[in-house]
């Protein structure tokens, strides 16, 4: 079923930038790490509620491959926000999209996944356009750092790691792999939110008994979301209501975030149990896609003809794969 994979693995990537354009959203207002809890705990929500419905063996396989998932998730989505924030994001996010394509597509194909020879093609093609895709151009860029590198790559490989790992689960364990990677990855984030907190608090008691002004807190600085999502108490009296509403807006994008991710998850797992992990790979990286186009319908933002070049070469690719 090339074609039906194709399609599925497409519409997967659209519907990973749609989340991620969310989540973009909700950390304009709180900390990432807190988004990508709370996005991680309402898509937990989702998938219990509709696990009775779908399905699935709890295995020991299914567990294990789940958590790891989830494992690797996490760490995946913070060495990503770390080597963006490094930037450049021109260099560094389309480096971060062809690893994780490359990873889980090498696996496939060394796994022994044939594909016919324009699906080779195909697969060279939809890593050009991954990378114009993800192409983020920036005024007066410079040159990656080795850390923001190595950060970008290890971000990429885990993503991978994270395909590999759900492909791994039995294809009778329905939506148990994506549950245990929800749990898993809800929990990683809150500790990490419960060490800023309590990073803050001392901090905070620290600059009171210098007797500081400010709400610097955990070296983020005082706009940080992070300081008004973890304690409201950090925001100064004036400012609070509209803090409050910023907090609300926040959750709701980052709860909505974790939505529309589950159901993008659900479609992966489908391409991957329909299809070939090499394909499903290499078009799930094109989530960018999403991304860029909300951001011009929503935000008014211009896509650079760069983009519009690897939009065009994606949908060939992904043309070609339903053809091999």
């Amino acid at each position: 079923m090339p074609m039906l994979t194709a399609l599925v693995g497409l519409a997967g990537a659209l519907i990973y930038g749609s989340a991620d354009f969310l989540g973009g959203l909700a950390a304009k207002r709180l900390s990432s790490v807190l988004v990508t809890a709370v996005a991680a705990s309402s898509g937990l929500l989702v998938l219990l509620v509709a696990l009775p419905f779908v399905g699935g063996v709890w295995s020991p396989d299914a567990v294990l491959w789940g958590a790891l998932s989830g494992v690797t998730g996490a760490i995946a989505i913070s060495l990503l926000y770390a080597c963006l924030a490094i930037g450049p994001m021109s260099i560094l996010s389309p480096l971060t999209a062809v690893v994780s394509a490359v990873v889980p597509m090498t696996a496939g194909l060394v796994g022994g996944e044939r594909l016919a020879p324009v699906g080779y093609a195909a697969l060279g093609l939809a890593l050009v356009a991954v990378v114009l895709v993800g192409f983020v151009p920036e005024k007066g860029a410079v040159r990656p750092t080795t850390l923001g590198v190595l950060m970008a790559i290890g971000s990429g490989v885990m993503i991978g790691a994270f395909l590999i790992l759900i492909d791994l689960t039995p294809d009778d364990s329905g939506l148990v792999p994506l549950v245990l990677n929800r749990a898993v990855n809800a929990a990683i984030m809150f500790s990490i939110v419960g060490v800023l907190a309590v990073v803050a608090a001392r901090r905070r008691r620290v600059l009171a008994g210098a007797g500081g002004t400010g709400v610097a807190v955990a070296g983020f600085g005082a706009t940080d979301a992070t300081a008004r999502a973890t304690d409201p108490a950090a925001v100064p009296a004036h400012t609070g209501r509209r803090s409050r509403s910023t907090l609300t807006i926040g959750l709701t994008l980052a709860a909505v975030c974790g939505l529309v991710d589950v159901a993008a998850n659900f479609l992966l797992l489908i391409g991957i149990r329909i299809g070939d992990l090499s394909v499903i790979s290499v078009l799930t990286a094109m989530y960018p896609a999403g991304t860029i186009l909300l951001a011009a319908v929503v935000l008014r933002e211009r896509i650079a003809p760069v983009q519009w070049v690897g939009l065009g070469l994606a949908l060939a690719a992904a043309a070609m794969l339903a053809l091999a």
